[in-house]
């Protein structure tokens, strides 16, 4: 399941993508027509720059936009990102595996259903960009 976190980093990130012609867009104004709370979206936005996904520019006309093309971005990209990992168990995540505790993977049905389950949902997630949340 999606968190909170990451519904609304897809929200702010498809509205700047409906606005990337618009330059910069005031933090205030995503978190108005998305609504998102405002220190939430702050935090939310600062992870995005960190990573090099968006960029801001300060005073007058200042606020956030993207500096990586959306085309580039894919939805799979900001899950790991704002979220962690994307497959259901930490035994079949590609870029956060951890062992289970109680578990033996060579002989795990559980285990073996769900690495289908994540080849399936990052076929879909590392095919979608960001282009793909606007319509």
């Amino acid at each position: 399941m999606l968190s909170k976190k990451s519904q609304y980093a897809f929200k702010a990130l498809s509205y700047l993508v409906e606005k990337r012609n618009d330059g910069p867009i005031l933090i205030s104004e995503i978190a108005e027509h998305k609504k998102i709370p405002l220190k939430f979206l702050e935090n939310i936005l600062l992870e995005l720059k960190k990573a090099e996904i968006l960029d801001s520019k300060k005073g007058k006309g200042g606020g956030y936009f993207l500096k990586e093309n959306p085309e580039n971005v894919t939805l799979a990209k900001i899950i790991r990102l704002v979220n962690g990992p994307i497959a259901m168990l930490p035994c079949v995540s590609l870029n956060f595996y951890e062992k289970c505790d109680d578990c033996n993977e060579d002989h795990c049905g559980l285990h073996d259903v769900l690495i289908e389950v994540r080849d399936a949902s990052l076929n879909i997630l590392e095919s979608k960009t960001l282009m793909d949340l606007v319509d």
